[in-house]
């Protein structure tokens, strides 16, 4: 159960989720004077809180028992599902084969840039220090250096989840969560705009010899199928996930009653007010790893994507620079899969760094007036917009 749940009073809430506790089992091991301390509230009013988390926790243990044995999957059925999962296309065919057909759902993608204006001549000269940890839903890091294209990649996915199943697509929705303001809706029109051509020159080659089926979606109904907040401080981002299980269980597919009519999650940036606002770096770890495990849960239980765009920071050590996720080493355990997004020259280029399913490999691409594509050499390093 999440704490927002709890029967307590919404001011005891909101001091615990700015707190850092997500969960209950967040609050299992702690102690009243500690809670009392960290809340600014009576030992007493701290200790009734725990008295209801615990009662909570337990009537909640008590009904999933049954549930986690009936819940049981072979290993066999879980590589049906995942050999029958569907993919976002990136709208490049080249980035596509590397990440083996695209965005995967089920799965957290991470998407990240540098804060330091560095041209990487070659992504192998630098060591990444991001460990891994052993999940079954893949978390995946994409880490690269400004201009590189990581909120047009995501506004490219919001738009691509969209189309129909006719086409290859997944027919879905998608929620943009924008932390710093960098969402540009004229973008996203351009985007669905041609990818909307897109889709009729794949019908007329695709049904040449036929009659051609009309195209019957338009660029503003791509743009009223994207759900977008706003937000301005790492409270309102707590809130904000915590929200998402109710939002997605009130558009659930009328098809598959078990998933969400949204299939992708963007959150731009992921690290914003986490970076700005954060003095207490244990309680940022406890925020930030609370909120991965939620979004791990939203992606398997709903069967969509999560993509979040982070940043990636430079570090000096032995003479040397060496590429480290921002927000710390205690966030990156969270990722099993990485691409780093570089430069070469003039060309913007996808590594597959890590992975337990993806070879090492890299694919150029580009961003054009129409989104991304695949790399052409006369693309330069244009600002879009």
């Amino acid at each position: 159960m999440e704490i927002w749940r709890l029967p307590i009073s919404a001011s005891q809430r909101g001091k615990l989720i700015s707190a850092g506790y997500i969960s209950l089992s967040s609050l299992s091991s702690i102690s009243s004077s500690d809670l009392a301390r960290e809340l600014k509230v009576s030992e007493s009013e701290a200790m009734n809180i725990l008295k209801v988390a615990s009662h909570s926790r337990g009537s909640e243990t008590s009904n999933a028992s049954c549930s986690i044995v009936e819940g049981a999957q072979s290993a066999w059925d879980m590589l049906h599902d995942e050999e029958s999962l569907m993919h976002i296309t990136t709208s490049s065919a080249d980035l596509d084969n590397i990440l083996g057909g695209g965005i995967h759902c089920k799965e957290v993608t991470e998407i990240g840039w540098s804060s330091l204006s560095l041209i990487v001549n070659s992504v192998l000269k630098y060591k990444l220090t991001t460990a891994f940890g052993s999940e079954s839903i893949i978390f995946m890091l994409i880490g690269g250096v400004p201009g590189i294209g990581k909120t047009q990649l995501g506004i490219q996915i919001a738009v691509n989840v969209q189309i129909p199943n006719d086409f290859g697509g997944l027919g879905g929705k998608a929620i943009y969560i924008d932390t710093e303001g960098s969402f540009m809706v004229e973008r996203a029109f351009q985007i669905a705009e041609a990818c909307i051509e897109d889709m009729s020159e794949y019908n007329r080659f695709l049904r040449k010899d036929f009659q051609e089926c009309k195209i019957k979606i338009l660029p503003q109904d791509i743009l009223e199928n994207i759900f977008y907040f706003r937000i301005c401080s790492y409270t309102e981002q707590i809130a904000l996930i915590n929200y998402l299980d109710k939002f997605l269980s009130e558009h659930k597919d009328v098809d598959m009653s078990l998933w969400s009519q949204v299939k992708v999650i963007v959150v731009d940036s992921v690290t914003f007010h986490f970076r700005q606002d954060f003095d207490d770096m244990a309680l940022r770890t406890r925020v930030l790893s609370g909120m991965a495990l939620k979004l791990m849960n939203l992606a398997k239980r709903f069967s969509l994507a999560v993509v979040l765009l982070n940043q990636v920071t430079t570090k000096h050590t032995e003479a040397s620079f060496q590429l480290a996720l921002a927000l710390g080493d205690s966030w990156s355990h969270t990722c099993t899969n990485r691409i780093v997004l570089y430069w070469n020259g003039n060309e913007r280029y996808a590594y597959i760094d890590k992975s337990p399913s993806l070879r090492s490999a890299s694919a150029a691409y580009s961003v054009t007036a129409r989104g991304i594509r695949n790399s052409s050499s006369s693309c330069k390093r244009i600002k879009m917009m």
